[in-house]
């Protein structure tokens, strides 16, 4: 896992710097700065937006007595994309609004499921239930 990690903390940042400079190139450096800051505010509304729609729906479970999992793993989608779609680059803008859409989210919550699921089995994290 931490090889993996690692990768992408080095893979990642050399791709955005050059698909960076390969934009700049293309379509110049002020509109490539521009498109920065749209996604970086899109994205901030967007994740404020579906934030509140999640924490209603954490409510609202838990209210009926119910085990919210659902909420939680939408909230920690929101997280994730929230905080990458801050980060600048078009890679990690792409994931971030990939996490924060509920289209796109959906599959990606199945796949995180599948590979908690996984883990539980192999009892590498346990998940306490009342």
């Amino acid at each position: 896992m931490f090889r993996w990690l690692l990768l992408l903390i080095l893979i990642v940042p050399a791709l955005e710097i050059g698909l960076l400079i390969w934009a700049g190139n293309l379509i110049g450096p002020w509109w490539v700065i521009l498109l920065i800051l749209l996604t970086g505010v899109l994205g901030a509304w967007l994740a404020k937006q579906q934030g509140l729609e999640t924490i209603r729906k954490l409510q609202t479970s838990v209210g009926n007595h119910e085990l919210p999992g659902e909420a939680l793993l939408d909230g920690a989608c929101i997280l994730v994309g929230g905080a990458v779609l801050l980060t600048p680059g078009f890679i990690t803008d792409a994931i971030g609004f990939l996490l924060l859409i509920p289209a796109t989210r959906s599959p990606l919550k199945n796949g995180l499921r599948r590979i908690i699921n996984k883990m539980m089995d192999r009892n590498t994290i346990t998940i306490y239930r009342k």
